[in-house]
């Protein structure tokens, strides 16, 4: 079978390399074991370089050179949008103002020696390039030219830039496609999620310009996968981290709905499941994590969700609008997943194992005032109980049992129980992988077996905030880090992960932040009001503050992450 892939080189290279030798097309073909399968690109030529155009320039005076003191940043307007101006060391600085993440404003945020951290979810800028250097997010931050003449300070930007805020980093592109075995590739990475997608841009920002292939299981490409449960009913266009011309612009090639089956490491070669072969000289293992499924009786019933692809979502916000809904599970999907619901469903239950929601990562108190909140939304909650058995009518779910005893009406059931990692093939492989299925890895992201590399959800990394224990961190923030060094390792850059763990959750419009690993912390140190929802916690192991959260009391957590980024520990006298 031949499947046809057409690549649309930009209008520049287009003339050089469009006609094969016979003087036509050359079009990239798969041959495949299986069903055709095409992959078509719409042809859009892609502007390179959006402005040089002296019009699209603004220059301002903002501010007196005494305005500001060392240490300080100003939201500063030059007539046609903002700029972030920031004093550090005697010297003048200007970038974008909003965080290309989500749009926090960085004048809220913290600066520290030479860099920017979003007050949100913890990304970091550089103040003097606008490069991100901590994530989550792709983009980088314009920077903008700043003078001084006679005490007065001077921003020049360009107003598309102004406009925009945001920067995405010079990438290099493939030399060319078409002198390519079809069936091998330089690099391969399995998984298209952040830590992927990170891993083939930072590729091509160091200047690779050999073949790279993604594949993942998804239909879709690339997406944020965290506002699955946080906004349901997002479509895959909404949430793609990248436009389709954005992967055609930069010759990484995805290829959807392909599962990788085994790996054969002496030989170098990736076995899908129907039957394809892709040889690769370095590899990255980003499959992520498999969802728990319910074992209790009747469990194949229909309306019962994993919440794995926008489709999921989509498909339970339809079903769940108006009827009754059952949660199992308060983990972060299942919590996001009822505060989402609670206004469109008639009836949300949320049932789980232990006493209290978050118990084990935020502690009881802290569990306790977040589940008062969704009780104040009419969620319901029956805890220390598990599912025993899910009841059909005409096929379709209409009653969740408890082992309590409790019978609840259900038109759909969501199940958030947890997740394993995704690693099933590769246990033949000769790659490590721990007693629970992880990906056991190094500080580079290197596994035992030289050119290949894991990242994200499915790995053990040693975390040099916790001396270096190998420690599992399924967050979205750390699955950009991880395909960031994963890339810089396959180009033997010898660069080690010390990021700290940032993570937040989104729920009835309040935000939960938490940074560090607090995993296996002995007391908790509150600060603020618990009742009002305005409070930092602090949480202890021994002396030491190993992790913090907060709710309205920004920007400490990504202050407290950028005094632990510096290597300075944090007693427990000194929050207390």
């Amino acid at each position: 079978v031949e499947v046809k892939i057409e690549v649309v080189i930009p209008e520049k290279e287009r003339s050089k390399e469009e006609m094969s030798p016979n003087g036509k097309a050359s079009p990239l073909i798969y041959k495949v074991n299986g069903t055709a399968r095409h992959y078509h690109l719409e042809e859009h030529p892609i502007a390179s370089n959006p402005y040089h155009n002296p019009k699209d320039v603004v220059e301002a005076s903002v501010c007196h050179v005494k305005d500001l003191e060392n240490g300080q940043m100003r939201e500063v307007d030059l007539g046609c949008g903002k700029a972030l101006l920031i004093k550090e060391s005697g010297e003048f600085y200007a970038m974008g103002h909003k965080c290309p993440h989500y749009g926090a404003p960085l004048v809220k945020g913290v600066l520290s020696k030479g860099r920017v951290r979003c007050p949100w979810h913890g990304a970091c800028f550089n103040i003097s390039t606008g490069d991100i250097e901590d994530f989550p997010g792709l983009d980088s931050l314009p920077r903008f030219q700043v003078k001084i003449e006679k005490e007065k300070v001077y921003i020049r930007a360009s107003k598309q830039a102004l406009q925009t805020q945001r920067r995405t980093k010079m990438m290099a592109k493939c030399i060319s496609l078409s002198n390519y075995n079809l069936s091998s590739t330089n690099v391969l990475i399995i998984g298209a999620g952040a830590a992927g997608l990170v891993c083939a841009e930072t590729l091509r920002q160091e200047g690779f310009s050999d073949r790279i292939v993604m594949c993942t299981m998804d239909r879709h490409l690339p997406y944020d996968r965290p506002k699955l449960s946080k906004s349901m009913d997002s479509h895959p266009e909404q949430i793609a981290l990248r436009p389709k011309e954005f992967f055609r612009t930069y010759d990484i090639e995805v290829l959807t709905e392909m599962q990788v089956a085994a790996v054969d490491i002496k030989n170098k070669i990736a076995v899908f499941k129907d039957g394809f072969k892709m040889e690769y000289n370095k590899l990255l293992i980003a499959t992520g994590n498999t969802p728990k499924a319910l074992s209790c009786k009747g469990k194949e019933v229909e309306n019962v969700f994993n919440i794995r692809t926008p489709e999921d979502a989509n498909r339970v916000v339809k079903l769940a609008t108006s009827k009754n809904v059952v949660i199992v599970g308060a983990s972060f999907l299942g919590m996001e997943v009822a505060a989402y619901l609670a206004e469109r469903a008639h009836s949300v239950s949320l049932v789980e194992l232990e006493e209290v929601p978050f118990k084990k990562f935020f502690g009881e108190r802290v569990g306790r005032a977040v589940m008062k909140m969704f009780e104040n939304h009419r969620v319901k909650f029956y805890m220390q109980t598990e599912v025993s058995e899910l009841r059909e009518q005409e096929n379709k779910l209409k009653e969740v049992v408890l082992k309590s005893g409790k019978v609840l009406r259900a038109d759909v059931c969501v199940v958030g129980i947890g997740a394993v990692p995704a690693t099933g093939f590769l246990k033949q492989s000769g790659i490590n992988i721990d007693s629970k299925g992880f990906i056991v890895v190094n500080k580079m992201m290197q596994t035992n077996i030289p050119g290949v590399f894991a990242a994200g959800d499915t790995v053990m990394f040693p975390l040099a905030l916790r001396n270096n224990k190998k420690v599992n961190v399924p967050h979205w923030q750390m699955a950009h880090m991880h395909g960031r060094i994963a890339a810089l390792n396959m180009l033997a850059h010898g660069t080690e992960i010390s990021t700290i763990p940032y993570l937040w959750t989104a729920m009835f419009g309040k935000s939960i932040r938490y940074a560090g690993h607090g995993e296996g912390f002995d007391d908790v140190v509150i600060q603020g009001d618990l009742d009002e929802l305005k409070f930092v916690a602090f949480y202890t192991k021994s002396d030491e503050v190993v992790a913090v959260a907060s709710m309205n009391y920004d920007p400490i957590v990504s202050k407290v992450a950028e005094v632990l980024a510096a290597g300075r520990t944090i007693r427990k006298r000194d929050v207390e």
